[in-house]
């Protein structure tokens, strides 16, 4: 398959964010008392649904809702309690014509969501954790961000190990892309995601960020993921390191380069330095 230009945009989504010509800015709305990121600030539904108004003004084109934490270590919730934590958001954001991504690995929260005006299944497991999920994708027709997985939170730091971490993950995502496929899912509706941080150790966070080219070239829009993530403590100052929130302005060099390498999307906590950030790679990438 040949490499997607630049900023494609899946076309089942509004024509709005196909006319962008830049990389998209994903907002991120974790309505859990857990988050890494955060410290459940968002748990609370009116909170939430506040925040991702918030968001919105800031510039973020898609707001992205989880009601589960995927942090190493993180303890499984139940469809039925994550669904009952964002489906109140998602309504009420859809409602005010967001374009809004639903965070789960699990098909009936997806298939939920998208019935309460979702757009997008932001799947961090690529469908191995629910095999309902290819079915449910394919039949709503919703954009798919499928993401490069290995085990659990509770089992995946184990399975950091690669051969060749980026020939590794792209064969295992091309994999994924298949089942999908041949489930029904039409290729428009994939996007595919590295993972970064899940089952990778640094150093394979920095090796697939700095060969997106390799999975541009799999043919699907590629979606970039590194905000607040442990990772980024080792390019930040070290009194600050351990705070999440001291990784915001490495964040938003993050989503310059991924950018300008011609990421469909980044996906990221604090928006401004983000939107900035990407309309700064469409200035050069458009003055080369």
């Amino acid at each position: 398959m040949s490499t997607p230009t630049a900023w494609t945009t899946p076309s089942p989504l509004p024509q709005a964010l196909q006319e962008t010509g830049r990389t998209l800015v994903v907002g991120i709305v974790n309505v859990t008392p857990d988050s890494f990121s955060d410290g459940g600030q968002w748990f609370d539904t009116d909170v939430a649904i506040a925040h991702g108004r918030h968001l919105l003004a800031q510039g973020a084109d898609i707001v992205d809702i989880g009601g589960e934490s995927t942090r190493p270590g993180a303890d499984p919730v139940t469809p039925a309690e994550e669904l009952a934590r964002v489906l109140p958001v998602v309504e009420a954001l859809a409602r005010d014509g967001a374009v809004v991504s639903v965070d789960t690995i699990n098909a009936t929260t997806a298939e939920a969501a998208l019935a309460g005006g979702a757009l997008l299944v932001n799947d961090v497991s690529g469908g191995l954790a629910d095999p309902a999920m290819a079915a449910t994708v394919a039949r709503t027709g919703a954009v798919y961000i499928l993401g490069h997985w290995r085990g659990t939170p509770e089992t995946m730091n184990s399975l950091a190990v690669y051969d060749d971490v980026v020939v590794d993950v792209c064969s295992e995502l091309e994999a994924r892309v298949s089942e999908m496929l041949a489930a029904g899912v039409r290729p428009q509706q994939i996007v595919i995601d590295p993972g970064l941080g899940f089952a990778k150790d640094p150093e394979h966070n920095w090796r697939l960020l700095a060969h997106l080219d390799a999975l541009a070239a799999l043919g699907h829009p590629v979606a970039v993921g590194v905000s607040r993530k442990r990772f980024l403590s080792g390019v930040v100052a070290p009194e600050v390191a351990a705070e999440p929130l001291a990784r915001d302005h490495a964040t938003a060099a993050v989503s310059a380069l991924a950018a300008h390498a011609g990421a469909w999307a980044v996906r990221v906590h604090e928006v401004v330095g983000s939107a900035d950030a990407v309309r700064v790679a469409a200035a050069w990438r458009a003055h080369r």
